[in-house]
Formats: structure tokens, C-alpha cells, sequence
């Protein structure tokens, strides 16, 4: 068998006709021809994606979060209608369709809800902007840093460097901590007893002046102290202070203050509260 007969061969093969679908009927030529241009579509629908939300939009004020939606939403618009064109020149009628739409639709009242509702979710995310890349929140427990928000899920980073998947449902039923909503500007809140024979005009002071000492409080507005009541075993003052370098980080803040607040209370000779231990493993 030479080159020319084993070429109609494999010819007739792919021209072979097995599947009906409505008047038409698809073979193995149909399929890679189907094949070829959608998998050519989504690869240049990936590109153009990139290309709308890095080199179009990027000169815009859109942030980045929306620019990111609406780069998808483009890639989805057309990567539908150009599939619905391949088809149409492969020669498949689209009204053969109709059944398996209405089926479709079906299961996606059903089966598919979950995945409607994200997608509708992230829509109101991208447009309302609750919350948007690089905001600090808090949803279901979780805290971290949002790197990304796609149609279908936000992604945060938490301090531990571990990213989580959060359905955009989530942000749209539940309650969300936006720590950063209007600027990274925050303040923190820290109680510090102190002994109930101390000078209460001095200990505030001395925690005051310790807190303003601290790099990372900010000075305006400037922190300070409250005393909130006499406790059963101490006097309870409340430092208050604002921050944005920790912002990410109070934990930290509040161990750096806790050092300042206790040296410069020793060194004035104001005694810190102390429970006895019997109470102490009570509580």
C-alpha cells in the first residue's frame, strides 16, 4: 500500500459519520476540527484577558480586584459566542440543542446551585467592592490578606503564609470584618491591671509614655489611657493606640507594648496586679 492509498484510507476513516446530532451527524474530521478551534480559542482568550486587565485597564482607575472581574467576565463572554460560532461552521444545527439546554437548566436549578449562587456572589463582590485586593478581613474565623477575587472564590493569605479559598457566598451571607475597608489605619485596644496601692495619675502616665515611645503607634491621632474601674485584685486601665505598620500583626504589637508597659512600670516602681494562685488556676 503506498502513501496515496493508505492517505484515503485514514481520509474515509475520519470522514466515517457515527454520531447524530439533529440533521447532522458528527465524525472524526468534525470533532478535530471542534477541537482544535476551541482549544485556539480558549488560548487566545487567556491572552486577551491578560492583555485587557494588564495593558488596558491598568491605565485606568479601576483597582485591581475589578479589573481582574472584568477581564473574566470578557474571556467568558467570548469564549461563549465563539463557541457557539465553531459549532455553527462545523455544520451542527444549535435548535438540535434545545432539549439538552432545558435539561441543562434543570440541573443547574438543582444540582448547581451552590455554584450559581458564587458566581452570582462574586459578581456583587467585583461591583460593590466590600472588599477588594490587599484588604485585611476577617470571614468565618479566618483572617488574612486578600490577594484575589475571581467570579467564583476569594483568595486570603493568612500570617502563617497559608492561602485559603473562601466561596464569594461567604462574603455575601455572613458577616465580614473589613479591617481596612476606608484606610489601614486602626486602633487597638490592650488592658493593663495595675496594683491597687499604685498612684493611678502615675501609672496612666507611665503607660502612656510607653506607648508613645513604641515606633509603630501612631502619634495622630495619639494613643491613650483610660482608667476603667477598680477590680476585685486590680485597677483596670485600657490602653488604646492606632497603628498601621501592625495592622497585619496585632499580636505582635501588643507583645512589644506588653515588654515597654511592664520595664516602665518597674523602673517608676508602679507595681502590675497580680492574682493569687489558687484564683489564678480558676479563671
Amino acid at each position: 500500500m503506498d502513501f496515496q492509498d493508505l492517505y484515503k484510507h485514514i481520509d474515509a476513516i475520519f470522514q466515517l459519520q457515527f454520531l447524530p446530532i439533529g440533521k447532522a451527524k458528527v465524525s472524526l474530521w468534525m470533532l478535530l476540527y471542534i477541537g482544535v478551534l476551541v482549544t485556539s480559542l480558549i488560548v487566545v482568550t487567556n491572552r486577551l484577558r491578560d492583555w485587557t486587565e494588564k495593558a488596558l485597564l491598568a491605565h485606568t482607575s479601576v483597582d485591581v480586584g475589578l479589573r481582574q472581574g472584568i477581564a473574566s467576565i470578557a474571556r467568558y463572554v467570548v469564549v461563549f459566542f465563539g463557541s457557539l460560532i465553531i459549532l455553527q461552521t462545523a455544520g451542527i444545527d444549535l435548535s438540535s440543542f434545545t432539549v439538552l439546554a432545558g435539561a441543562l437548566g434543570l440541573g443547574i436549578s438543582f444540582g448547581l446551585q451552590t455554584i450559581t449562587t458564587n458566581l452570582v456572589s462574586g459578581l456583587i463582590i467585583l461591583f460593590e467592592r466590600p472588599i477588594k485586593i490587599g484588604d485585611r478581613i476577617e470571614v468565618d474565623g479566618i483572617t488574612g490578606d486578600v490577594i484575589r477575587i475571581s467570579l467564583r472564590a476569594t483568595t486570603i493569605v493568612t500570617n502563617d503564609n497559608i492561602a485559603i479559598i473562601v466561596p464569594n457566598s461567604e462574603f455575601i451571607k455572613g458577616k465580614v470584618t473589613n479591617w481596612s475597608y476606608k484606610s489601614d489605619r486602626i486602633r487597638f485596644t490592650y488592658a493593663v491591671p495595675v496594683a491597687l496601692d499604685a498612684d493611678p495619675v502615675k501609672a496612666a502616665e507611665v503607660i502612656l509614655s510607653a506607648a508613645v515611645g513604641h515606633p509603630g503607634v501612631l502619634s495622630d491621632p495619639p494613643p491613650d489611657v483610660l482608667f476603667l474601674e477598680f477590680g476585685q485584685n486590680a485597677m483596670n486601665f485600657s490602653l488604646r493606640v492606632y497603628t498601621e505598620d501592625f495592622l497585619t500583626r496585632p499580636g505582635s504589637l501588643r507583645s512589644e507594648l506588653n515588654f515597654a508597659i511592664h520595664k516602665a512600670l518597674t523602673e517608676q516602681g508602679v507595681g502590675l496586679a497580680y492574682k493569687p494562685a489558687a484564683q489564678a488556676e480558676n479563671t
